[in-house]
């Protein structure tokens, strides 16, 4: 047999575009949604830590504020509602390595940024109960706009 005429391996096969707007939402909405979380957490640990630290004189050798920066970072990462959203938004950026391996790169990133920010938006609204203005909700609407015309426009090559 003729190595040249040996079958070709089969091929995984290509995931329905139904799964591909799936991730995209996910990977947005792990993005953006949690944003406004961390941010809300992060605001009241800096609030907790400024009240827990006044009058206390701040640190002089490069020693102290070393320590001082990992006691506050592990002291962080013991907050669960700082750490729960970040972990969520840490596991969309897996989710987004795994589509740009499998999915056009100039389709990938532009739809899951916009998804990000169409989520942090909502985000916004339901965490910090942040009004969205007329304006905002049609620069959503040409946002969503902008990634039809992108995934048109690349379908038809």
């Amino acid at each position: 047999m003729d190595p040249d005429s040996a079958p070709a391996p089969p091929s995984d096969p290509k995931p329905s575009p139904i799964n591909y707007i799936l991730s995209f939402i996910l990977v947005g909405l792990a993005w953006g949604f949690t944003t406004p979380f961390i941010r809300r957490a992060a605001v009241d640990f800096n609030k907790r830590q400024e009240a827990a630290t006044a009058g206390k004189p701040a640190p002089i050798t490069l020693q102290a504020r070393i320590r001082r920066l990992i006691t506050t970072v592990v002291n962080l990462l013991r907050t669960p509602a700082y750490l729960i959203p970040l972990v969520l938004n840490l596991t969309g950026s897996v989710w987004f390595f795994l589509l740009v391996g499998k999915h056009e790169l100039s389709l990938t990133v532009p739809i899951t940024n916009s998804m990000a920010f169409l989520f942090t938006v909502l985000g916004e609204w339901y965490v910090e109960g942040k009004m969205i203005s007329a304006r905002t909700w049609l620069g959503m609407a040409f946002v969503l706009a902008g990634i039809a015309t992108c995934v048109m426009t690349k379908g038809g090559e």
